[in-house]
């Protein structure tokens, strides 16, 4: 386009180069003056259109901007049982993890996933792993010890995933607060070394337990006098052996054996 406008004007130089300054008449001299003027006037228009032709160009040109739209993220990384995979600051805590004062652990060994929309992590299992705690979980235990405000519980088993070895169980609590909905006077009337219990997981970080349901509770106690096992009485705990009466948390499946 700039080769073509170059051509005009130097059309235009040779008009203005033969150009005698002899006598002429004076209508010549107006005749050349108006064809110079229709001249330039053509060279503006031709420049003008170029000019907006080359814009026109440019902005045809111009690569549109590009959508990027955010993906669904995937770490991808394989872990085992106790490794750091984040904190509770960075992500909520999902299936196939655990926290420990405010760091999340993967509890099986498999792939760390990442959902951006919740800001949650989770670890998917890519082996058959043995059972891990989790809140929300049924466990089945013997207490070791009461103390004031404490029954302390050692878990055996997690209902419904069998019987082979917990990862992550450590010795657990039932607070005076968590054993029922009543008010508990003494601790010592709710539960009793030997006793086999069922409870829920309601606190990961300091094992903690709760048997505030009607189905969880003491599910075999043992005669506090000779050790014989408890039978239910006339709604009361008798011993069979020595008649010793005792009281406790029974949980409604007492005596069953139904987990």
């Amino acid at each position: 386009m700039r080769k073509d406008r170059g051509i005009v004007i130097r059309i235009k130089r040779k008009k203005i180069t033969r150009r005698k300054l002899g006598k002429s008449d004076d209508k010549e001299k107006k005749g050349e003056k108006e064809q110079e003027l229709e001249f330039e006037e053509e060279v503006e228009e031709v420049t003008q259109v170029e000019d907006e032709t080359e814009q026109t160009e440019e902005e045809v040109e111009q690569p549109p901007e590009e959508i990027i739209e955010e993906e669904p993220r995937e770490k991808g990384k394989t872990v085992f049982p106790g490794e750091l995979i984040g904190t509770c600051e960075e992500f909520a805590p999902r299936s196939g993890t655990y926290v420990d004062k405010g760091n999340i652990y993967a509890a099986v060994s498999g792939i760390v996933k990442i959902n951006p929309k919740e800001l949650s992590i989770s670890v998917s299992p890519v082996t058959n792993t043995p059972p891990y705690l989790q809140v929300g979980d049924i466990v089945i235990g013997q207490v070791t010890d009461v103390k004031d405000s404490v029954a302390l519980v050692e878990i055996a088993g997690i209902k419904g995933k069998g019987e082979r070895e917990i990862v992550n169980a450590d010795q657990a609590a039932i607070h005076v607060s968590n054993v029922k909905d009543a008010y508990v006077k003494e601790l010592y009337y709710e539960f009793a070394p030997f006793d086999i219990v069922k409870a829920r997981v309601i606190d990961m970080r300091n094992m903690r337990l709760t048997t505030v349901n009607k189905e969880l509770g003491v599910m075999k106690a043992y005669c506090g006098n000779c050790r014989t096992v408890l039978k239910i009485d006339n709604g009361k705990l008798k011993c069979p052996k020595c008649e010793r009466t005792e009281t406790r948390k029974l949980s409604s499946d007492y005596g069953t054996g139904v987990i």
